[in-house]
């Protein structure tokens, strides 16, 4: 195994999930100031890469105190992929990640994604082949299947390994799942508890709480879990977990104060990398879950999505502060 493979899952991993428009540069520092030990860049379009798409270069941008850090990449042409990996390669993340379970569906109709489900030797080509391409570890992402007649783990797990691969995340859901339904954590332990399955096995699905991260690591063994949707306005989430795997106890809800605090310093960060409009659309998707514990806001929550511009929404900010440091 890989060095910094064996070092970094030589204790229990929680690592943030990749996506779209949440997982930037901005996001990713907050989750780690909580505990996030792995991120993941925004998936990069391999064709974007090579087409020098401004977009595409930019999410490989990383700050140092983000490492360990892997850039992920989709696509579906072999010779795409394996240069965008060469190119990614040159930014210096720690490793590659081929995201081989997106079931969005501009990305699917594409052939990226969860598209390679349907076409194993095609995956495990592209697989085999970055994996000789480049000297960085390489890592999967996937499904159980593209649906539930067509549940290809743990056996593709075992070809993935073959592969070449350093490590495999398992979304516990098939394609046309979608994020329905409930993430089938049993066959996620099927891949782990396979004898010859030696690389680090991550848990992905419904890893909404500290007591259900607990869980899945008792239950399964697996080497981590990655969450996503759940970290969207609260990456707490990572240093409520540990405090919990460490101490058994569930800790208390961040006060208004260091909830103001994080997300005025998310707000400027994204600000700073993206510019003011971008910004704030799309920081509006994290205000209901950041402010979610809070009595009477949706008055305030109306006001935080429909401001313009950046000195609006801090004057926002502002008045959440005062209000509720006065009545608590």
């Amino acid at each position: 195994m890989n060095e910094f493979v064996r070092k970094l899952f030589s204790d229990f991993v929680l690592a943030l999930a990749p996506m779209e428009d949440v997982t930037d540069t901005a996001f990713r520092r907050i989750c780690k100031s909580y505990g996030a030990d792995l991120v993941f860049t925004e998936f990069v379009a391999a064709d974007g890469l090579l087409r020098c798409a401004e977009k595409s270069k930019k999410k490989l941008v990383f700050d140092e105190s983000e490492r360990p850090i892997g850039i992920q990449l989709f696509g579906n042409n072999k010779d795409s992929i394996v240069a965008a990996a060469k190119i990614a390669e040159e930014a210096n993340p720690d490793f590659i990640d081929l995201n081989f379970g997106c079931p969005v569906k501009k990305i699917v109709d594409k052939g990226g994604g969860a598209a390679l489900l349907k076409d194993i030797p095609k995956m495990l080509d592209i697989t085999a082949t970055v994996v000789k391409s480049i000297s960085k570890p390489v890592f999967v992402k996937t499904r159980l299947g593209w649906d539930e007649k067509n549940i290809v783990m743990p056996q593709l797990a075992e070809q993935l390994q073959d592969a070449g691969i350093s490590a495999l995340t398992i979304h516990g859901r098939t394609k046309t799942q979608m994020y329905k339904g409930i993430a089938d954590w049993s066959l996620i332990g099927a891949v782990k508890n396979n004898p010859r399955i030696t690389i680090p096995v991550i848990g992905n699905g419904d890893v909404d709480s500290p007591q259900f991260a607990l869980e899945m690591k008792n239950r399964y063994g697996v080497d981590g879990v990655m969450i996503g949707r759940a970290a969207i306005g609260n990456p707490w989430i990572f240093k409520d977990i540990k405090e919990y795997l460490k101490f058994g106890k569930l800790p208390t809800s961040p006060l208004i104060g260091e909830r103001i605090e994080m997300v005025t310093g998310h707000l400027l960060s994204s600000v700073n990398n993206k510019g003011e409009r971008t910004a704030i659309l799309e920081m509006r998707k994290h205000y209901s879950t950041i402010f979610r514990a809070l009595e009477n806001f949706k008055q305030f929550r109306t006001k935080l999505v429909s401001t313009d511009t950046l000195d609006e929404t801090l004057g926002v900010l502002k008045e959440i502060s005062e209000y509720y440091q006065k009545i608590c």
